[in-house]
């Protein structure tokens, strides 16, 4: 979950890390009177989660309210990369006399982390990688041993960074290690870190990626949830504890176990080729328990979207057998039928492994007429998409 730039501040401001004061605002209104309780001058930052909002005028100076206003005016509701600006954060602006650039992020290739730092920081950072990449230091950071102050100073000097910051950067990097390990982060990154005119480093920007996995171990971080931005059958799925990922074809995905289900991925959209492009409309994995209340779960949100043209689930039964799963498909569909669901997509079902012979004897005795068999994952995944090509608009 990337977090936005504010609320990555909050957390840096929970582990001691120095940030300029500031507050977001919605409106142009709160804007302005964020800025005056502020005093002197202001930055207005659009909040969005992607880069590039300098470039695109997602960051203004302001000298004062009004100005703060109409500021604000113009940046909420621009859209940066896709991305709509629904909120600004204003806060104090800062005198910048020298940009540098840290970040810690998990090394997945090196089952490691890595902490990368540089003299050189603000917006061309990426330029700075790309021809010049000695310019930064790469160090991988065992999660074992951590970064103490020790490690933290000769990381600093080998960036380069000038003697009299030395000191507080070596409290700063330590703090945001902290933050990458106490709030289960894979990506804590500065661009800029700053040295103001007054002698202080301070993080002026800040970016944040927490590990969805580690949610359970942190409450709080359940405000930081963009349910404005969550795509709503994820959110209802998530709601239901339902494993899924909406994608942009058309045959919706079900299926038991999630090396199962991403090999049915990759066989409908091979099948699909051969029906104009057919793809699948979503990842969902019930895991081992089918029950019929899982599978009626699955179902409705699987046959909510309407871009899903027809529904293929894939199940291998081994903890669960097939004839729990064919009796859970039945069920949900009487389940559904009893809620008011009404719909016409076909439903094309596989059944391998323990009892799928009863399993389809079960869904044979059902005679349900949107329900129909394969014997094979590939002609499964093949019928799916041809059924899903026939009901498109023109289709075959």
């Amino acid at each position: 979950m990337d977090l936005f730039e504010h609320e990555a501040k909050e957390l840096f401001a929970l582990h001691g890390v120095p940030v300029p004061v500031g507050r977001v605002a919605t409106t142009s209104a709160e804007a302005a009177s964020i800025a005056a309780e502020l005093g002197g001058r202001v930055v207005v930052k659009a909040q969005v989660k992607t880069g590039g909002r300098g470039k695109a005028g997602g960051v203004k100076l302001a000298d004062g309210p009004d100005e703060a206003r109409a500021l604000a005016d113009q940046i909420l509701g621009m859209d940066i990369k896709g991305h709509t600006v629904h909120k600004v954060l204003v806060e104090q602006a800062s005198a910048i006399a020298e940009e540098y650039y840290v970040s810690f992020l998990l090394d997945r290739a090196n089952r490691n982390y890595l902490l990368i730092a540089s003299e050189e920081g603000g917006m061309e950072i990426e330029e700075v990688a790309a021809q010049r990449p000695e310019a930064l230091v790469r160090v991988p950071v065992s999660v074992l041993h951590g970064v103490d102050d020790a490690f933290a100073r000769h990381i600093a000097e080998e960036a380069n960074l000038p003697a009299s910051v030395l000191d507080q950067t070596t409290d700063i990097l330590r703090k945001l290690w902290e933050v990458l390990v106490g709030e289960d982060a894979t990506l804590v990154e500065v661009n800029p870190l700053i040295l103001t005119a007054e002698g202080r480093v301070v993080a002026l920007d800040g970016k944040v990626t927490l590990d969805d996995n580690a949610r359970f171990r942190h409450p709080a971080h359940a405000q930081f949830v963009d349910v404005a931005a969550a795509d709503p059958l994820e959110r209802s799925a998530r709601e239901k504890h339902l494993n899924y990922v909406k994608l942009e074809g058309e045959v919706g995905v079900i299926g038991n176990g999630a090396g199962l289900v991403m090999s049915t991925l990759d066989v409908v959209a091979g099948a699909g080729e051969a029906f104009g492009g057919i793809r699948p409309a979503n990842f969902l994995d019930i895991g081992g328990g089918a029950s019929a209340q899982v599978m009626a779960d699955g179902l409705h949100i699987v046959l909510s979207d309407p871009s899903v043209r027809s529904v293929l689930v894939n199940v291998f039964g081994g903890i669960t057998a097939c004839d729990a799963v064919a009796a859970g498909i039945v069920s949900a569909m009487e389940m559904l039928h009893a809620q008011g669901e009404r719909f016409d997509k076909p439903i094309v079902v596989r059944l391998d492994g323990n009892n799928a012979e009863e399993g389809r004897r079960i869904l044979v005795e059902a005679e349900h007429d949107l329900i129909e068999m394969s014997p094979t994952m590939d002609e499964a995944a093949k019928r799916a998409a041809e059924l899903a090509a026939a009901a498109i608009p023109g289709g075959a």
